[in-house]
């Protein structure tokens, strides 16, 4: 695909695009349009159709077990979630909801468990440092989530019930006219939950999202667009006593306005300001315990010139990071200058990319990051590609400044990759075999200093890996598959790094029958070790979910899905007291959906 037709396919441009259904247009690799094989990335896309069959509860439902995918969580339904992308820790995957970065800067860590899968139209999982062009945390990858912006014009209802006195109901909208494009949509979801520890009591949950887009495009073709995203609502978790009523009220966001203007025939300059936040309060019967709450202000500014075989990328960001919580921190706020620029090349079958990116942190100081990328293609389908690219996670302000642990003296960590790949890319199938180490020096973690645990920079991890992923849509018939292998490894003990399993594979199977779908999904994860010592051992498991759908009239179908069919019992984390964080067994969620139009 040539750099002219990359922009064109830009979500928005609505430029016509003939590529492979299994070898989509992707963004999130090289900021801009490109289609996966091209992108010279390892790269999964999860895509409107196949969270709809799939029908998860939870986003990690869908994200589990993916190429290089590792998710664990203190029990199912809204509790706390962690992914750990190529064996890099939860702080080092970056991710974005509509192009803002939303996490904890406290913790670090996104909370990916608050994120609602019937408003999400897109999610892609860009796997190998990205620290070249989005700056801080995309050691192991980027997770981008995109919400609908409008392209596919259709109203429609849904309501849904089922085990766990669990119900849900989702509306939404999009469509365009006179050039105005927009995409409305809510989502409420409750249940009561299920025991996180054996012999305990069912902890709740709920969500009440929404998100709106509003695009108008200007007949010199120049954009401006104002989007949001909210979730907010209470999870209910275990405490240390297991009488004591504990929970969080919680509330993730992202706002802003955005704009694009053609500034000659080959030269596409795009501003974005944005707003993103993650707030808990958490409280134990009833009395509030604390406040954690993240304020994110941005603006960036890209421009993407295009020539027959170049395309140059040249863009700069500003964000402001401010906390509010009842914790007293000796620094509440910093701000981070960054500016990126990255060249992409073809010569025939040789394609060259090369970035690079400068970030200034008046918390830690500034930090360069830089990448390159080769891809070279064997005949018609298949493609070979090498990659090299540096990235660092960003302390947090736990790290830094949090009273009795932090240390402000604390270097970024660093990390340095070195991937090798090959892609197969046929009409009906694709397959892709990467093989990747990750050197990651500076690693943050504690030691005692008297009757105190500090943060240092004491670690260093090498993560050597390797994923083999595919895909067939042949007939009716949908298939995808991944499995992955990999030895995350602390260097100064030669343990594997502590609640990464280190093999999983997925499989994804669909039939269509007419107007009757079904299908299931299978999820193997091995064991890991709950602790860095390698002592405290969590068996492996392996889970099926089976699923119908019938489209029984028309603008009217109905779907179930059972999830954990054989009722496995089993846990991804353990409390320090010595339990397990139990996950839900069998359950069943049955739902209706209405098109409008």
């Amino acid at each position: 695909m040539t750099p002219a037709l990359a922009l064109a396919a830009e979500p928005g441009n609505h430029a016509p695009l003939q590529v492979a259904a299994l070898d989509p247009v992707v963004v999130t690799p090289t900021r801009t349009s490109r289609t996966a094989d091209a992108s010279l990335s390892s790269v999964t896309v999860i895509d409107e159709q196949q969270l709809r069959r799939q029908d998860p509860v939870e986003l990690r439902d869908a994200l589990q077990s993916q190429p290089g995918v590792d998710m664990t969580g203190n029990g199912a339904f809204g509790k706390t979630t962690s992914m750990f992308l190529r064996g890099t820790g939860s702080s080092s995957t970056l991710l974005m909801v509509d192009g803002v970065r939303l996490r904890s800067a406290t913790a670090g860590s996104p909370s990916w468990q608050f994120l609602p899968p019937r408003l999400i139209d897109r999610v892609e999982i860009v796997r190998g440092p990205r620290g070249s062009l989005y700056g801080a945390d995309a050691v192991g990858g980027v997770v981008q989530v995109f919400t609908p912006d409008g392209s596919d014009p259709g109203t429609w209802l849904e309501m849904g019930a089922g085990s766990f006195n669990s119900r849900r109901f989702s509306a939404g909208t999009e469509g365009e006219r006179d050039g105005t494009r927009y995409a409305l949509g809510i989502d409420r979801f409750d249940t009561d939950g299920t025991e996180i520890r054996e012999g305990s009591e069912d902890r709740g949950y709920d969500n009440t999202a929404g998100h709106m887009r509003v695009t108008h495009r200007f007949d010199n073709n120049a954009e401006v667009g104002v989007f949001g995203f909210r979730a907010n609502g209470t999870t209910e978790f275990e405490g240390s006593i297991p009488e004591q009523e504990k929970s969080t009220d919680y509330a993730i966001q992202v706002a802003g306005v955005n704009g694009q203007l053609w500034l000659g025939d080959n030269w596409l300059s795009k501003v974005q300001i944005s707003d993103a936040r993650d707030q808990n309060e958490s409280f134990t019967d009833g009395d509030r315990d604390s406040i954690f709450d993240t304020r994110s202000r941005a603006a960036q500014w890209q421009n993407v010139i295009v020539t027959d075989n170049m395309e140059f990328v040249l863009g700069g960001d500003f964000r402001r990071d401010s906390i509010e919580s009842t914790t007293q921190y000796e620094e509440t706020e910093r701000d981070n200058a960054g500016g990126f620029a990255q060249l992409l090349l073809g010569f025939g079958a040789l394609d060259v990319q090369a970035s690079g990116r400068y970030d200034d942190n008046e918390a830690y100081g500034h930090k360069t990051t830089g990448a390159v990328a080769l891809g070279y293609k064997l005949g018609l389908h298949h493609r070979l590609r090498a990659s090299y690219g540096t990235a660092f996670r960003a302390p947090t302000f736990n790290d830094l400044y949090y009273p009795g642990f932090g240390n402000p003296d604390l270097d970024p960590e660093s990390s340095e990759t070195t991937e090798l790949g090959v892609r197969g890319q046929f009409q009906h199938w694709f397959w892709d075999l990467a093989v990747y180490q990750t050197d990651v020096e500076d690693l943050i973690d504690t030691k005692q200093v008297g009757g105190n645990y500090l943060a240092f920079n004491v670690n260093e991890a090498r993560i050597r890996g390797a994923e083999l992923s595919g895909g067939l849509e042949l007939d009716q018939w949908r298939l995808a598959a991944a499995f992955t292998a990999q030895d995350p490894e602390d260097r100064q003990t030669d343990n594997v790094l502590q609640r990464r399993a280190q093999r999983s594979a997925r499989l994804d199977l669909d039939r269509r029958l007419g107007d009757l779908s079904l299908g299931g999904s299978l999820v193997v994860s091995g064991h890991r070790y709950d602790d860095a010592d390698n002592e405290d051992r969590l068996a492996g498991y392996g889970l099926l979910d089976l699923r119908a759908g019938w489209r029984f009239a028309p603008r009217w179908s109905g779907r179930v899905v059972v999830r954990n069919v054989l009722d496995k019992e089993y846990a991804t984390t353990r409390n320090f007291s010595g339990w397990d964080y139990l996950n839900a067994g069998r359950s069943v969620m049955a739902s209706l959906r209405y098109d409008i139009d």
